[in-house]
């Protein structure tokens, strides 16, 4: 399979990295927001690269494109962050065409989330592919691949019970608080950001707490207000935050900064304060550490958290990896189909150029030569013979590769 996918003397690649070897701080290093996103479109499109696809969740950063060399995709994220190379070899991975493609099923359907059967996934990978195309860095390949990896996930998420429980760090974060404060309804939760995350954690605290004393912060007031009337949330401004720290007992960090965003000098309370740090990279200072009130949770730690659902979305692995072979096999027949394609199109143009001459020579010796017939017919033949040389390519008991190469010298073509 692997031959057919390089195009112009390149491969594709995946180059990142993710949670199972670098800790959230590496993480934060190579987190990318959506600037520095289309600086590295932008910067790829300058090089020449044909195709690109950008990904940083809380869990993993990650570039899947076309390059001569992985060096290529490497480059462009360690520019654009605040990683080092260095940084990114000692706990990185590469993949290569065939293994590239496998992986970016794993990430798409949740089997390699820090939360197996993490579905939010699907939904990042969607948006980076819309603005891929947007900035038409999208080739055929890239977009067959994207919408194949979307059905195996709608197909696993709909056919097995693997996205059953808690299967996002939001699920997770708002388990953790109903596993360890009491009297949960009563007490007074505080979210800071509005991010995907923050939206999900939200929406699953109004369903599982049954707490109507929740407060909702953002550095822009409008997008907070915009979610509040969603679920009936109390709004203030950021210019109120301290105030608000000190009269929550839970406070959720779910921001895009780049930096922290909360630390010890913004917390005045006394009484015990529960903050959970869902952001990559880390938006809660680890100073606040130093404050005997103060529990700081981080994302890691709540994906760690097992439990029996936890278990029992173990067991429908199989059924979820038979699906993904499933879907790879007609995207793997694409891909062939993709290998012979140009070689059938120059046969077909070799044909029709065959039959513009010989029909040129008989409308001159035939009086009554009736083109439009000569026309129909042979291009119903030039048709028949094409389809033919795609069955004989596409049957698996032969070398598509010889077949290819005798064709091409017979005819003697030119891939067009």
């Amino acid at each position: 399979m692997e031959p057919h996918l390089r195009a112009k003397g390149t491969n594709f690649y995946t180059i990142g990295l993710s949670y199972k070897k670098a800790d959230e701080e590496i993480r934060g290093h190579f987190s990318i927001n959506e600037e520095a996103k289309i600086a590295i479109l932008k910067q790829a499109k300058e090089e020449g690269v044909e195709a690109l696809l950008v990904t940083s969740t809380c869990n993993r950063t990650e570039l899947y494109g076309f390059a001569q060399h992985p060096f290529q995709l490497i480059k462009l994220l360690c520019e654009h962050t605040h990683g080092t190379v260095e940084e990114f070899e000692k706990v990185a991975y590469v993949h290569k065409n065939a293994k590239a493609i496998s992986h970016l099923f794993k990430v798409g359907t949740g089997l390699d989330s820090q939360i197996l059967g993490d579905f939010e996934i699907i939904s990042q990978l969607k948006l980076s592919f819309k603005t891929s195309k947007k900035m038409q860095l999208a080739n055929p390949f890239m977009e067959r691949l994207i919408n194949a990896v979307i059905q195996a996930s709608k197909r696993i998420k709909n056919e097995t019970e693997i996205s059953s429980g808690a299967t996002s760090v939001s699920f997770a974060s708002v388990q953790y608080i109903l596993k360890n404060v009491t009297d949960i309804s009563n007490k007074n939760i505080l979210l800071f950001g509005t991010g995907k995350i923050g939206r999900n954690t939200c929406e699953n605290l109004i369903k599982h707490t049954k707490n109507d004393h929740i407060t909702l912060i953002n550095r822009t007031k409008g997008k907070a207000e915009k979610i509040a009337g969603k679920f009936n949330l109390v709004v203030k401004d950021y210019a109120n935050i301290q105030a608000e720290i000190k009269s929550s007992d839970i406070m959720i960090v779910a921001t895009g900064a780049q930096h922290p965003t909360i630390s010890k000098h913004l917390i005045h309370a006394t009484k015990p304060l529960l903050i959970l740090d869902l952001s990559i990279p880390k938006n809660v200072s680890e100073d606040v550490r130093e404050l005997s009130n103060v529990t700081l949770i981080h994302l890691d730690h709540l994906s760690k958290i097992t439990d029996d659902t936890l278990e029992r979305r173990k067991k429908h692995i199989p059924h979820a990896e038979k699906i993904i072979d499933e879907v790879k096999v007609e995207f793997d027949s694409w891909l062939e189909t993709r290998k012979f394609a140009p070689t059938i199109k120059a046969l077909k143009h070799k044909l029709t150029t065959l039959k513009e001459v010989e029909i040129d020579q008989q409308r001159k010796k035939l009086a009554n030569f009736n083109q439009e017939q000569a026309d129909l017919i042979s291009d119903r033949i030039i048709q028949k013979i094409t389809n033919h040389f795609a069955n004989h390519l596409k049957d698996d008991s032969i070398s598509a590769d010889d077949s290819i190469e005798l064709i091409q010298r017979v005819f003697h073509l030119q891939n067009r």
